[in-house]
């Protein structure tokens, strides 16, 4: 498991400002739920001053997801939209006391919902924030431009580190060969060069992200059987938590590292669903020892 700061599980557990705003004005989107992980920003902004007066979010994805995006609520209320520009992923990892590696992406996510948010209540098409950005990476939709801010921000120096800040390159790696060409050419551009880092750290003058705890021996290997009756286990006993609130949690199928459930009673179409999804999310990682993504079943893909 990753060492998360305190920081990170208080807005985890209790994430600032989460729901949603029905007086917003600006509204940044992105990410997919398909994908894992999705933002949608919301933000009540003053017309005459352009002052954040309010500022909430939903979102799908990992605890990190939901830690960053609640930071970024808290930062830019009270702010101006220039004020708020200015604001970067490394701004809201350094808020929440730093972010493992391999998370960083989820602050990127936040800086870019903030950008369209910004984007929205200007007028502005979001889309041509990306004008001439090429698709890079087809399975998470990340565009050229958005690697290049990344690169840029972030003074990233391997294909390793881009796929910790935007996902991109971590599902098929098909895409290495496109990202390597864009992050030499920024570098080129900015005339950086590629540098050995100390474990742990990513970026040259960026944050550095916390180091993972250490491993722990690997678990001897689970047979089907077992891990269905662990993934049952597990769900059975997270849900007498999810109960006391009026709601209620099923296993619906499990698919190798994905598994569907079905969210009942006050859970459903709560604007915590998200969090509850990731709590048994963490269960499950925590029961059988390895990553697995917990997915509404409502995303189960249907065979005609």
């Amino acid at each position: 498991m990753w060492n998360y700061t305190d920081k990170v599980k208080e807005h985890f557990f209790n994430p600032k400002n989460s729901g949603v705003l029905d007086t917003a004005n600006a509204v940044g989107e992105v990410g997919s739920i398909t994908c894992g992980d999705a933002l949608k920003l919301m933000m009540k902004v003053n017309p005459d001053t352009d002052v954040i007066e309010d500022a909430r979010f939903q979102t799908f994805g990992c605890g990190s997801a939901i830690a960053s995006s609640s930071a970024l609520t808290e930062m830019i209320i009270g702010k101006t939209v220039d004020e708020a520009l200015k604001l970067t992923n490394r701004d809201i990892a350094d808020y929440l006391g730093g972010l493992p590696p391999e998370k960083m992406h989820c602050s990127v996510m936040g800086a870019e919902a903030l950008r369209a948010a910004i984007a929205n209540f200007k007028g502005e098409a979001w889309e041509d924030d990306h004008e001439e950005g090429e698709l890079i990476c087809k399975c998470f939709g990340i565009d050229a431009a958005m690697i290049e801010r990344a690169v840029t921000v972030n003074n990233l120096t391997t294909l390793e580190e881009v796929t910790h800040y935007t996902k991109a390159g971590g599902s098929c790696q098909t895409c290495h060969e496109k990202i390597e060409e864009v992050l030499e050419a920024v570098m080129a551009k900015t005339a950086t060069k590629p540098k050995a880092h100390a474990p742990g750290t990513v970026g040259l003058d960026a944050i550095k992200p916390l180091q993972p705890k250490a491993a722990a021996p690997a678990p001897s290997k689970m047979t089907n059987v077992q891990r269905m009756q662990a993934i049952m286990m597990a769900i059975e006993e997270i849900r007498p938590s999810i109960q006391k609130d009026g709601g209620d949690v099923e296993l619906v199928d499990i698919d190798g590292k994905d598994i569907y459930v079905r969210l009942s009673g006050a859970c459903s179409g709560c604007s915590q669903s998200a969090g509850t999804m990731m709590g048994v999310q963490m269960k499950l990682v925590e029961k059988l020892g390895e990553f697995v993504r917990v997915k509404p079943a409502s995303l189960m893909k249907v065979e005609a």
